[in-house]
C-alpha cells in the first residue's frame, strides 16, 4: 500500500512540474473580456514573452471588471486586467489592502458604435427617440458611451434609450435577434455583424471619447510592496507584446493571435485589429498617465458614479512600468 501510494505522489509531483513548465512560476491571470482589444497581450502570451521571463500564465476570463476585481480580493487571482473604476470603487469604500494598477494595455474605449441599418447616413442626432444597447451602469464602456452621448447634446436615458441589463456576453446576440437600433461594443463582434449585413459600425467611441484610462492590470497593493520583482517581469513580458504590435501589422498580428479566437474567420480579425490601429488604442508603453486617469475620472463623475477625485498616486503605480521601460 505503501508502494502504491509513493508511486501515486511521485506521478503526481512529476506530472505538476510538467505542468508547470518545468520551473516556471505560475500567475493567475484574470481578464475582464475576450476580446480583439487585448491584442498585445495575446500576443505577449503566443509569443513566449512571459515564459521569458520565468512566467506561466494561467488565463482565466472574468466578463465583468465588478467579477475579476472580486477575483482579484479574494486571492483567487494574482493579476486583475479590467477597468480601473473598480479600484476607485473599492479604494472609496475603504479597504486597506485595496487593489492598486501598475500597467496600463489599453488608452481608449475599445467599443464601437452600430447602427442597425446598414444605409445608414450616421449622425449622432439619428439616436434621439431611439434605443440603444448598452452596457452595465458603473463600468466605464457605458459611462464612456453617456459621455459621448452629452457630448453631442444628447441626454441619455431623457432623449435615447439605454438597455444597460443585458450581460456583456449576451448584448450582441439580443442585437442581432432584433433588440435596439445600436450597439456600443468590443471587436470582433461588431465586425461580424457588419459582415453578415445585419448593421453598419458607424463611429468610435475610443475616438469620440480620447486617451483615457482604460483597461489596467492591477493587484493587491500588499504584493505590489511584497513582491515587485514578480510584476517587473509580468510588465516586461507586456511591454514587449504592445512593442510587437505597434511594429506588425494587422495581418501579422491576425496569425498571431488567432488561437485566442478560434471561430473568428481571419478576415474579420484582421479587419478588427485594423480598426484598433486606427484609433490607436495600444499604446506603446504600460507607464499609467495622470492625466487619462483624471479624464477617466472626469467622466465618472459626469455620469454621477464618483462623489469625489481620487489622488492618481493612491490607486496607480507607475514605479514599476517606468523602471521596465527604463531598462
Amino acid at each position: 500500500m505503501f508502494l502504491i501510494f509513493a508511486v501515486v505522489v511521485v506521478g503526481v509531483l512529476l506530472g505538476s512540474a510538467a505542468a508547470s513548465g518545468q520551473g516556471l512560476r505560475t500567475v493567475r491571470l484574470s481578464e475582464v473580456v475576450r476580446s480583439v482589444f487585448y491584442s498585445p497581450q495575446y500576443a505577449a502570451l503566443e509569443l513566449g514573452f512571459f515564459e521569458d521571463e520565468g512566467l506561466e500564465i494561467d488565463l482565466s476570463t472574468a466578463w465583468g471588471a465588478d467579477k475579476g476585481a472580486a477575483a482579484l480580493i479574494s486571492g483567487s487571482v494574482d493579476v486583475g486586467f479590467f477597468g480601473p473604476e473598480a479600484a476607485i470603487y473599492i479604494y472609496q469604500q475603504g479597504a486597506v489592502d485595496h487593489i492598486v494598477g501598475f500597467a496600463q494595455l489599453t488608452a481608449r474605449d475599445g467599443s464601437f458604435f452600430m447602427a442597425r441599418d446598414p444605409e445608414e447616413e450616421f449622425d449622432w442626432d439619428n439616436v434621439r427617440g431611439k434605443t440603444i444597447v448598452g452596457a452595465r451602469i458603473g463600468g466605464v464602456p457605458q459611462m464612456v458611451l453617456e459621455w459621448v452621448l452629452k457630448q453631442h447634446g444628447i441626454q441619455p436615458f431623457v432623449d435615447v434609450e439605454i438597455i444597460t441589463s443585458l450581460a456583456f456576453e449576451a448584448a450582441v446576440g439580443a442585437f442581432e435577434s432584433g433588440l435596439g437600433d445600436y450597439i456600443a461594443q468590443f471587436e470582433p463582434a461588431l465586425s461580424e455583424i457588419e459582415a453578415r449585413g445585419r448593421g453598419k459600425i458607424v463611429a468610435s467611441l475610443g475616438a469620440e471619447a480620447g486617451p483615457i484610462t482604460y483597461t489596467v492590470y492591477h493587484a493587491k497593493k500588499s504584493r505590489l510592496e511584497q513582491e515587485p520583482e514578480l510584476f517587473e517581469r509580468f510588465t516586461r513580458a507586456i511591454h514587449r507584446g504592445q512593442q510587437w504590435v505597434a511594429a506588425h501589422t494587422a495581418e501579422e498580428v491576425a496569425a498571431v493571435v488567432s488561437p485566442y479566437f478560434p471561430l473568428i474567420d481571419h478576415d474579420i480579425l484582421v479587419k478588427s485589429i485594423r480598426r484598433y490601429q486606427e484609433i490607436n488604442a495600444w499604446p506603446t508603453t504600460p507607464v499609467l498617465s495622470e492625466s487619462e486617469f483624471m479624464h477617466l475620472q472626469e467622466v465618472m463623475l459626469e455620469a454621477g458614479e464618483l462623489e469625489q477625485i481620487v489622488p492618481f498616486s493612491n490607486l496607480m503605480n507607475t514605479d514599476i512600468a517606468y523602471k521596465v521601460v527604463s531598462e
